[in-house]
C-alpha cells in the first residue's frame, strides 16, 4: 500500500521532535500545522512504536532516509516510493503515491500550476475525484502540436476535472519559429495576464525533463537532436516547464528559451510549494539541476534515487548545491 501523507507527518514531526530536538510550538511552525495536532502526532508516533528504532519497520527505515534528505538538502517533504518490496511496481506505485500527496497540499481557494509531460499525466490518470472549493489549475507554458496525451494542455484539463475546480489553458505555442514572433506574443494582453497570475499559485506540480537526444522537447519538435546535443555540451542540465536550466539550476541565455512561451523561472521560484516527481533513473542529473536552482519544495523519489542525491549532498556538504 502507498504511504500515506497522514503517516508521513507524523514520522517527520517525531524527527523534528526526537531527533532535532524542537519545541512542539517550533514543530508546529515548521510544519505548518496546529501545536495540538503535534501532540497528536506525537502520541500517535508513541503509540505505534515509530519512536522506538528496534521496532522501526521498512516503512520507518525509508521514512529516516527521507527526513535525512530533507535535512540535508533543506527541502520541506520528502516522500520515498519503496523499490525492494515484493510484487511492488514503483513505476505504477509512484503515480498514486503523488496523486495522494498532491491532494494533502491543497487547500481551499489554492491556485495550482501544473507543468506537463508523462509524468504529471500519470499522476492526473490514478487521481481520484475530488471536490475542492475555489481552487483554479493553471497551465504553466504554451502547447505542443504534437498528439501526445501529455501535453500541457491535457494534464491541466485533466486535473482540474479530476479536482472540480477551473482549469486555465495557454492557447499558445511552447515554442515559436522566431524570437521576435515569440516576444510579441508575450505581449499580448491575454497571454501576458496569464503568464503573470502564475506567480500568484500556492502549489505548482511538475517533472524535470533530461537533454537527451530523446527527450520531450526532441520527440516533440521543438528542438532537434543536434540542437539540444549542442545545448547538453553548452552546459544544459534539464528542462523545467519548457525552459533549458544549466546545471546550476538558472536559466539559459539561449535561442530556444527566447522562443519559449511559457512562465518566468523566477515566478516558479516564487511559489511557497513546488512538488516535482521524479520516476526515471535516467533523471538524476536533471533532478539535481533542479534542485540547485530552487525549484523543488517537496519532492517524490524512489528510495535508489533518493539514497544517490544524499550521498551527492553528503559529499558537498552544501545544503543548497551539490558539487
Amino acid at each position: 500500500m502507498p504511504i500515506r501523507p497522514a503517516d508521513q507527518i507524523m514520522h517527520k514531526a517525531a524527527w523534528l521532535y526526537y531527533t532535532h530536538g524542537l519545541r512542539q510550538d517550533e514543530v508546529a511552525k515548521h510544519l505548518d500545522i496546529s501545536r495540538a495536532s503535534v501532540a497528536m502526532y506525537l502520541r500517535r508516533a508513541r503509540e505505534n512504536g515509530v519512536v522506538t528504532i528496534s521496532t522501526s519497520t521498512q516503512l520507518f527505515a525509508e521514512d529516516v532516509l527521507a527526513r535525512e534528505l530533507e535535512d540535508a538538502i533543506g527541502l520541506k517533504g520528502v516522500w520515498i516510493v519503496p523499490e525492494d518490496r515484493q510484487a511492488m511496481d514503483p513505476a505504477s506505485e509512484m503515480p498514486v503515491v503523488a496523486a495522494a500527496v498532491f491532494l494533502e497540499l491543497i487547500n481551499k481557494g489554492d491556485r495550482i500550476g501544473v507543468a506537463w509531460g508523462r509524468t504529471v499525466y500519470h499522476i492526473a490518470d490514478v487521481m481520484p475525484n475530488a471536490d475542492l472549493q475555489d481552487v483554479t489549475v493553471v497551465q504553466l507554458c504554451g502547447n505542443l502540436g504534437a498528439p501526445y496525451n501529455y501535453r500541457p494542455d491535457q494534464c491541466t484539463t485533466e486535473i482540474a476535472r479530476r479536482l472540480n475546480a477551473e482549469g486555465i489553458n495557454i492557447y499558445a505555442p511552447l515554442v515559436l519559429s522566431s524570437e521576435e514572433l515569440a516576444t510579441a506574443l508575450r505581449n499580448e494582453p491575454v497571454i501576458r495576464e496569464q503568464l503573470a497570475s502564475i506567480s500568484d499559485c500556492n502549489l505548482v506540480l511538475y517533472s524535470v525533463g533530461g537533454c537527451e537526444s530523446d527527450s520531450h522537447l526532441v520527440r516533440c519538435g521543438a528542438l532537434t537532436a543536434d540542437e539540444m546535443q549542442a545545448l547538453a555540451e553548452a552546459g544544459a542540465g534539464g528542462v523545467i516547464a519548457g525552459q533549458v536550466i544549466d546545471r546550476n539550476g538558472q536559466r539559459m541565455d539561449c535561442a530556444h528559451n527566447r522562443r519559449c512561451i511559457s512562465a518566468d523561472l523566477s515566478s516558479i521560484r516564487s511559489i511557497p510549494k513546488r512538488m516535482m516527481v521524479v520516476e526515471e533513473d535516467a533523471k538524476f542529473e536533471p533532478l539535481v539541476s533542479a534542485l540547485n536552482g530552487g525549484f523543488v519544495s517537496h519532492l517524490v523519489v524512489t528510495a535508489s534515487m533518493a539514497r544517490r542525491l544524499l550521498d551527492r549532498w553528503t559529499v558537498s556538504g552544501n545544503r543548497r548545491v551539490a558539487e
